[in-house]
């Protein structure tokens, strides 16, 4: 689960860079403009990957046995 949720808040960084950078929207061109149901699809799990997300910053980092 933790991957997953990390793969998708990189996808929506991406994203964000590109909007920011170049006006360019990729989910939006790849499923069908932002008020597709494939696109809403993919900014909504994105969002809730991102608040996944928040709770690796609370957890114990596992310590390595040498």
């Amino acid at each position: 689960m933790d991957r997953l949720s990390l793969v998708l808040v990189i996808i929506g960084a991406i994203n964000w860079g590109l909007i920011a950078l170049f006006q360019f929207d990729l989910v939006a061109s790849l499923f069908g403009g932002q008020d597709a149901v494939l696109s809403r699809i993919v900014y909504g799990l994105v969002g809730l990957a991102g608040l996944y997300c928040i709770t690796l910053l609370f957890r114990e980092r596992e310590k390595s046995v040498d």
